[in-house]
């Protein structure tokens, strides 16, 4: 009894001291001119914290780590222009498939598959989930391991939580979840806040693992007495395989699905199931004119854009839209896979659409916009953040519409112009 009466005091005079520091600091910044708006936010975001505090010790986080962590954090406010522009929404589909299946990424990922043979085997033993869809996987969310604490694309996870739990309205319930998922994490001693670098969204690591993901799918592949999604990929790709056999239903030895050639009569609407047999029956073909190796498993027909390529998808397209519910990102994960795997691009261009640049044409079009003064950030054949933001101003400033960052085949013609 006395211990806890002492433990009580304690924390009062904790929660007590950290007040006065905030309310000194506060009072401090807005002498310094911050103004009365900056105040405000500040002053609101305090109270938030406070009031937010009950909620973590329910969950049976100790008052000790929501004091340290909390107290002295500041929230990421530049997370709600990532929330309102992400990019699945603002791109062509057969851009955003481009973009994401380059040839730097297949060529990396071909790399990958040499490196991580052995790894990608006990996987595929213990798991069941294709070698070629977790490369895709890999390569989508971090490069293959590329840019998991590179901070032109990733940030400290708990400030980015903390501003979206406290002030984005929509999903509000969603980000005091993982923010106290994160916490949780920090209090078992698996991290420290310094160490969960992330995106914008709280996702971290290769395979870019949510907190809620870390706690519940973690997996120790690698037996060194920790999970983790960062260092080597061996527990983030076990960990995510777990996650879409459990969570997403994931089939071992079955396909994702194919390209195909379908009859302008016969319906495609992603709901209709029937058995590829069937599909065929009403003249839907392989679009590589190969037979389909499992006929009686029962799919459906998908065309992602009007005038586009078709697709029969079945369980294991859905397993891996369950990590990321997009359909273009599902579609460009796979497709990236297979294109790993040596299989070719799809046979049918979507409308309006070009063939994906080589890693020389990118190259290119990094030394041209260079050469005219449009910094890229290296000559490497990746079309990262510099590169889509040299392209754009390149595009605005000779007249080229739409003006939309992409290095394609048009930029790369017009460049070849000269002045």
């Amino acid at each position: 009894m006395p211990r806890i009466s002492r433990n009580v005091a304690a924390a009062r005079a904790t929660r007590l001291s950290r007040r006065a520091c905030l309310a000194g600091a506060l009072g401090a910044a807005a002498s310094l001119g911050l103004g009365t708006k900056a105040w405000s936010a500040a002053s609101a975001f305090a109270r938030w914290v406070e009031a937010f505090r009950p909620r973590a010790l329910k969950r049976g986080i100790s008052a000790a780590t929501y004091d340290r962590v909390m107290g002295s954090v500041t929230p990421d406010t530049s997370v709600f222009a990532q929330f309102r522009a992400q990019p699945e929404f603002t791109e062509q589909m057969w851009q955003y498939i481009n973009r994401r299946c380059s040839d730097w990424r297949v060529i990396t990922g071909k790399e990958r598959a040499k490196e991580y043979a052995g790894l990608l085997s006990r996987l595929e033993k213990d798991y069941g989930v294709d070698r070629y869809t977790l490369l895709g996987l890999w390569g989508m969310e971090s490069s293959f391991g590329d840019v998991i604490v590179n901070p032109k694309y990733m940030r400290p996870i708990i400030p980015a939580l903390a501003a979206l739990a406290s002030g984005e309205p929509r999903r509000r319930s969603y980000w005091e979840s993982e923010l106290l998922n994160a916490l949780t994490i920090i209090d078992r001693g698996w991290a420290n806040p310094s160490e969960m670098i992330g995106s914008w969204a709280g996702a971290m690591g290769h395979t870019q693992w949510m907190p809620e993901v870390w706690l519940h799918m973690g997996v120790d592949f690698d037996h060194d007495g920790r999970v983790t999604p960062f260092g080597n990929p061996d527990d983030s790709l076990a960990g995510t395989a777990r996650y879409l056999v459990e969570r997403g239903g994931y089939r071992r030895g079955e396909a994702w699905g194919c390209e195909v050639i379908a009859p302008s009569g016969v319906r495609a609407d992603n709901r209709t199931m029937r058995a590829y047999e069937k599909w065929q029956a009403l003249g839907v073909r392989r679009a590589d004119g190969g037979a389909f190796a499992r006929p009686a498993d029962m799919v459906t027909l998908w065309r992602p854009v009007d005038g586009g390529p078709s697709f029969l998808i079945r369980q294991n397209f859905r397993a891996v839209y369950s990590y990321n519910p997009s359909s273009s990102y599902t579609l460009a994960l796979l497709h990236l896979g297979d294109l790993i795997r040596g299989d070719p691009p799809f046979h049918q261009q979507f409308p309006g659409g070009e063939r994906r640049p080589t890693l020389d044409e990118v190259k290119e079009i990094q030394r041209r916009l260079n050469e005219r003064g449009f910094k890229t950030d290296g000559v490497d054949g990746r079309t990262g953040s510099d590169t889509v933001k040299a392209i754009l101003a390149f595009q605005k400033k000779v007249g080229m519409e739409p003006a939309d960052g992409y290095a394609g085949l048009k930029v790369l013609a017009r460049l070849r112009q000269g002045s």
